[in-house]
């Protein structure tokens, strides 16, 4: 009966905000895209659910498998075979990635363990990081992510080898959560609408 209540709250904050992203970002006229693993396209339905969401929402990638992030975001191998896709660096390569693949002005990425089982060292159930990247040419925004595990860098997508020119901000964050894969993956998509929220603000 409490998990019900709280997929069912999660439901609701959800569209809440979804439908703040997309009529902030429709005033703006900025262009949203998304990268997801752990969520599998959780954030884009929450997105595509509000209407007018096609004047604004580019579009989404489900990166679920290594090999996609690696061929089609451009995430390098290298970093996915050294450090795995759960980081700081994959997160923030998702983002740059997905801004280049889908065209946008703003992308968010998610990429975490949703659980019940996968934990690895260091990287209990619950670990979701989180990437946003902006084109600097478009967005005059400057990222401020309250989190002592950020990180941010100025990146050319280009470097991870997906041949685009697009000058970029990219910063990643990560959040540990509690509760069923259900309520991770909400609790992981309330956080990424809420970092499209506070950049659009």
């Amino acid at each position: 009966m409490m998990q019900s209540y709280m997929v069912q709250s999660f439901t609701q904050t959800i569209h809440e905000l979804a439908t703040q992203v997309i009529q902030k970002a429709s005033v703006a006229g900025i262009q949203i895209a998304t990268a997801e693993s752990c969520t599998g396209g959780l954030v884009a339905s929450a997105l595509t659910s509000v209407s007018g969401a096609s004047a604004v929402v580019r579009g989404g990638v489900v990166s679920y498998a290594l090999a996609v992030k690696q061929k089609v975001l451009g995430v390098s191998e290298k970093l996915l075979q050294e450090q795995g896709a759960v980081c700081s660096d994959c997160a923030q390569q998702m983002a740059s990635g997905a801004l280049r693949v889908l065209d946008a002005d703003l992308a968010v990425s998610i990429t975490g363990i949703a659980g019940p089982t996968g934990a690895e060292p260091h990287k209990p159930v619950g670990t979701v990081w989180f990437g946003l990247a902006h084109d600097v040419d478009k967005i005059g925004v400057a990222f401020d992510v309250d989190n002592s595990d950020s990180e941010k860098t100025r990146v050319k997508a280009v470097d991870s080898n997906v041949g685009s020119n697009v000058d970029s901000d990219a910063v990643s964050f990560v959040r540990y959560f509690s509760g069923t894969r259900d309520e991770v993956r909400a609790q992981a998509t309330i956080v990424a609408l809420e970092a499209l929220l506070e950049t659009l603000a």
